[in-house]
């Protein structure tokens, strides 16, 4: 399986994957599972995460490793999915003006002007909150990936089956 894809695939996967393994032990919990699987345009609901993570985790140790991964998903990756990504990663880092990984608040509420949608304070106030799910004050390239997933869903009237 892992013939047929493309190294370079591969290389943007892997590179997806250790965005997504926060603590950098080379392997996936089922939340940062679940944000990877969102940022990929992919919407498991919990009960789907769980039966995935199952059937996905060979090994049996309850994480998601990369060639687990690769296995499990390359049924359902394409090229589009990978432009994605990318895309993600880029507007992420229009937002993210000192390049620190982060977005806080007063670089959300720039990039906002800047586009022609200057925010007031509640609506900052609002965004931020529902963006930091973490609760650490800036929204991670995860938690903007899991906002703009979501609301791409419910701005289209999407439902997941």
């Amino acid at each position: 399986m892992m013939a047929k894809i493309q190294s370079e695939q591969l290389k943007q996967l892997k590179d997806i994957f250790d965005r997504f393994d926060m603590d950098q032990d080379g392997s996936l919990t089922q939340l940062e599972l679940a944000a990877l699987l969102r940022s990929l345009g992919l919407k498991p609901t919990g009960d789907q995460l769980h039966a995935m993570l199952a059937n996905m985790d060979a090994n049996g140790n309850g994480a998601i490793e990369f060639d687990e991964l690769v296995g499990a998903i390359l049924p359902d990756l394409n090229e589009q999915v990978l432009i994605n990504q990318d895309q993600l990663l880029e507007v992420f880092r229009s937002f993210d003006r000192d390049g620190n990984g982060y977005i806080t608040a007063a670089e959300l509420a720039g990039q906002m002007a800047k586009m022609g949608q200057p925010l007031t304070y509640r609506e900052l106030s609002d965004m931020m909150q529902e963006a930091d799910t973490n609760g650490d004050g800036v929204i991670s390239f995860n938690e903007f990936a899991n906002i703009l997933g979501r609301s791409g869903v419910e701005y289209l009237g999407l439902t997941v089956s």
